[in-house]
């Protein structure tokens, strides 16, 4: 199967490589894992159903405040426990085909990588320590005596990681690095992360929601994360690139 050719962004000469680029930056939950953790969670409290509505509108986009949204699915988790969050760890978190080789190959390529996630510390660390990732930003869930309280830890450098702290979060790293936006690569799959994918230089959209493929310049559909890698080193150009 022939690929298309990628949406090669303007000042940028095919062939697009990862040596054009010196950040990306990934969601996590449905991007670089197989799962939304916050469901999950729920699901150790009987409510994952009322959860995921409501993770799924968000994703969608037809719920626009995402600090709303995510103080909401938080306050039904009051009660699950450290280990009940362990157990989804252990047995229903996995990394998405290709995320390693993709990371090994950003690596070898000389990008930073960071995980920019509306999800929760206890995960987002783990990931990044396993996958080797230089960054990471999430959300951290109070805990009292090993207990969820149902709310949010406040932190001290940043309100609650929605898609428009993603954003700020990818371009202030890049900043600090002295990286241009153009030099910057976002993944995500949901419309919380279309505003980090629209401030960089090139877009990526991997299983994603409808809206979030729109406007992506590179749609995976099929597959996994190490697709990106037959894109970047394609030499083609078109108006629009999608992976069936």
């Amino acid at each position: 199967m022939s690929i298309p050719s990628p949406l090669i962004l303007q000042g940028i000469t095919p062939p697009l490589r990862l040596t054009d680029y010196r950040l990306i930056a990934f969601d996590m939950d449905s991007t670089l894992i197989n799962i939304e953790c916050v469901d999950e969670i729920a699901d150790a409290a009987g409510r994952k159903a009322e959860v995921s509505a409501i993770t799924e509108a968000a994703m969608r986009g037809e719920i626009t405040d995402f600090k709303d949204s995510l103080r909401r699915r938080v306050a039904l988790l009051q009660g699950v426990t450290v280990a009940d969050m362990e157990a989804v760890y252990r047995e229903r978190l996995r990394l998405n085909p290709g995320a390693e080789q993709l990371m090994q190959a950003c690596r070898a390529a000389g990008l930073k990588t960071l995980l920019v996630s509306g999800g929760f510390t206890f995960f987002a660390d783990r990931v990044r320590a396993h996958l080797g990732m230089d960054f990471a930003r999430s959300n951290q869930l109070e805990v009292d005596n090993g207990v969820l309280t149902g709310r949010l830890v406040d932190q001290s450098w940043g309100d609650i990681c929605d898609g428009a702290e993603k954003r700020r979060t990818v371009l202030e790293l890049a900043s600090l690095l002295g990286i241009a936006p153009t030099q910057c690569i976002a993944v995500g799959d949901g419309a919380n992360d279309l505003p980090m994918m629209g401030a960089v230089g090139l877009s990526v959209a991997y299983h994603a929601k409808p809206a979030v493929r729109e406007k992506a310049n590179i749609a995976i559909n099929e597959g996994g994360l190490d697709r990106l890698l037959e894109i970047v080193q394609g030499s083609d150009s078109t108006e629009n690139s999608t992976i069936a």
